[in-house]
Parts: structure tokens; C-alpha cells; sequence
């Protein structure tokens, strides 16, 4: 008797892409779940619907997996900032909106930020063999960078920002917030991650980053 695993299995290898996306998605979660140590091939294999043999193929070692879930991770983010058009808009308004979906999509993608805590556990080990991450951030930072130069010209931002520095900063806010809200909020008695609490930072932050930005 035929298991249905099985048949999910012979569908899915007739087209390549779908079978690494099955992958990768198995992948992100797992590796979320579990951290680079705790996780399974086995488990991935099970979620993505194939055999280990078949994500072997695919992605070679589980250390190989990880970087490409890491860098599948970066692409999407990086994908959808370009979205924002932050070369088109008025600077404050750019920033306005970096910092929001900054914020936005930390909270709508959590695993992200768990992906990061493992691979800064690692020291990068992964991403330093990643030429492909590298290439990914070049053109955002000159988007930033791009966006405080009209802000300067135009008498709007204060000059000599560092658009990496800067962009760290706005990441910084967002991440550290969420990835200690458990221990903020048992700290200071109060629960950060309601929705009027979710506001009020979105409010905080950005004030901070255009306080410092907008000249005065």
C-alpha cells in the first residue's frame, strides 16, 4: 500500500522550484523552531513532503540548508524594502517608512529574528561564505544613503550620517524591543507586545530616528 507521503513526494520532484521552496519553507521553520543545533533533516524532509535523499540533493549538508535559508530570509526582506520606493518619496517620508515596515515586518516574520539570534550564536560562520548577502546590501544602503543626501540638500537632515550606522540603529530598535519582550515586559510589569503597546513604539521610534535626523 502506497503512503500518501509518498505520492505528495513524486508530485513535488516534477518541478524543481517547488521542490526547493518546499524546502526552504520546511526549513525556515524548523530551524526557527529548533535553532541550528536542535534541528532535524528528517523533521524538514517530513514538512517539505519529500525524502532526506531528495533534500540532499537539493542542498547538500544541514549547514548548507541553514545559509540558504539564511539567505533566502535576507532576499525577502530585502525584497520587499524595494518595494517602499525610498528614492521617490519626500526624505521624510522615506525614513517614515523604513521605519515602519522595519518594525512591521519583524513582527509579521518573527522567525527571522530567531534566524539571526542562531547565526549571531555561530559569530556568521554561515554568512561569511555567503558572496550573495553582501551583493544584497549594497544597493539598499545606497538607497538609504541616496535619501539622506536629498534630505541634506534640501536643508531637511543634518549632514555626515552614516547610512549604515543609521540603518542599524532603525533594525536595532525594532529587534531588541521584540526579541526581549518577554523579559521587558516581566521586568517593568507591563505587557509590550499588546496592540496599543505595538503603536506606541511604532510612535517612539519614529520620533527618535527623525529627532535625530531633522535638522532643526
Amino acid at each position: 500500500m502506497v503512503k500518501p507521503a509518498r505520492s505528495r513526494d513524486r508530485t513535488v520532484t516534477r518541478d524543481p522550484e517547488a521542490t526547493r521552496e518546499a524546502i526552504l519553507s520546511a526549513a525556515t521553520r524548523e530551524f526557527a523552531d529548533h535553532g541550528l543545533a536542535g534541528a532535524r533533516v528528517d523533521r524538514i524532509a517530513e514538512r517539505a513532503g519529500i525524502n532526506k535523499r531528495m533534500l540532499y540533493y537539493y542542498f547538500g549538508q544541514k549547514e548548507d540548508l541553514f545559509l540558504a535559508v539564511l539567505e533566502r530570509a535576507y532576499q525577502r526582506i530585502r525584497r520587499e524594502e524595494h518595494q517602499l520606493s525610498l528614492t521617490q518619496v519626500e526624505p521624510t517620508e522615506a525614513i517614515r517608512r523604513l521605519v515602519a515596515f522595519t518594525w512591521n515586518y519583524y513582527l509579521a516574520n518573527p522567525e527571522f529574528i530567531t534566524l539571526l539570534n542562531t547565526e549571531n550564536l555561530h559569530h556568521a560562520q554561515h554568512l561569511k561564505e555567503s558572496s550573495m548577502v553582501r551583493t544584497l546590501h549594497s544597493p539598499f544602503v545606497a538607497s538609504i544613503g541616496e535619501v539622506l543626501e536629498r534630505g541634506r540638500k534640501a536643508g531637511v537632515f543634518r549632514a555626515g550620517v552614516d547610512p549604515v550606522q543609521l540603518y542599524i540603529s532603525i533594525a536595532a530598535l525594532s529587534y531588541f524591543y521584540l526579541s526581549n519582550s518577554f523579559t521587558l515586559s516581566t521586568i517593568f510589569d507591563r505587557d509590550l507586545l499588546t496592540a496599543k503597546a505595538k503603536l506606541e513604539r511604532l510612535s517612539h521610534m519614529t520620533d527618535l530616528v527623525l529627532g535625530y535626523l531633522v535638522r532643526d
